[in-house]
């Protein structure tokens, strides 16, 4: 019995922040994904990542970072493997309805205790509800920062209610919003990846705690997605040729197809 406290002891230490800088426990995060240079995204499966609209790759020459932490030096934990597909969610507006996108690697990842997938939602985030937010981008309000070593804050999901009033323009039906008042709002990554209890919950939409701390930030609600993520990984097996699907520059409902004649996939709740 003291042995299995221990484990679980030491599992949870490695799953919290480290105190201060906000830095991530090394490798406590297997599933987070870099892609480029300032954008993140969750690995779903060996084959797939699900970042946000504004990190989706818009060509197939980029490479994705799996088991990085520190960005600065080789660790000898990552793995770099191109991507040859992006399946943007629709419907395409100013904001998006929808920011979400699905980024298919062009050879399996191998998981092992670096790299390994995490689940998606059996359920949809309760207010008061701890999650985590993991990524590369600021965690100093209005400030600018590159850091090399993957940042983590710890946030409280707030009722809808309360987010629809703080952010009317800008609130959808597909969001959901973490913060606290007196806390550590802001991870300024615009593909920051929410966890909650073991769970991918959120991928970040806009960092409002970051321009005004006292703010949530907003994420895509995950738990409304997956049955459009489980969609898009089944009928884009990679036996089909690579491309890129890119959004139309109107609603698609006025459209036929794509841009260069690739017929984008319909997301739907």
């Amino acid at each position: 019995m003291n042995l299995l406290l221990l484990l679980v002891a030491l599992s949870f230490s490695e799953a919290v922040p480290l105190q201060g800088a906000a830095e991530c426990q090394p490798q406590s995060r297997p599933w987070h994904a870099r892609l480029g240079r300032s954008c993140s995204g969750a690995l779903v499966d060996p084959r797939w990542i699900v970042t946000s609209f504004a990190c989706a790759p818009l060509s197939s020459n980029i490479t994705a970072a799996l088991g990085d932490h520190d960005v600065s030096v080789a660790e000898g934990t990552e793995q770099h493997i191109d991507t040859d597909l992006t399946v943007l969610h629709s419907p395409y507006r100013s904001p998006p309805f929808h920011s979400l996108a699905m980024v298919r690697l062009a050879k399996p990842a191998r998981f092992n205790q670096y790299v390994q997938p995490i689940p998606l939602p059996s359920r949809c985030p309760q207010p008061g509800e701890t999650c985590r937010v993991s990524g590369w981008g600021s965690t100093v309000p209005n400030q600018d920062e590159s850091p090399k070593r993957l940042k983590c804050i710890s946030v409280p999901v707030v009722d809808d209610r309360t987010c629809r009033e703080l952010f009317p323009m800008h609130w959808s039906h597909g969001m959901v919003c973490a913060g606290q008042v007196d806390g550590t709002n802001c991870l300024d990554d615009r593909g920051a990846v929410m966890e909650c209890g073991g769970q991918l919950q959120g991928i970040q939409w806009y960092s409002f705690g970051c321009s005004n701390p006292p703010d949530p930030s907003t994420y895509s609600r995950i738990c409304q997605y997956t049955r459009w993520m489980r969609d898009v990984m089944r009928n884009n097996s990679p036996t089909s040729a690579p491309t890129t699907t890119r959004p139309p520059t109107t609603p698609p409902s006025s459209v036929k197809g794509g841009a260069e004649g690739v017929q984008p996939v319909q997301g739907a709740l």
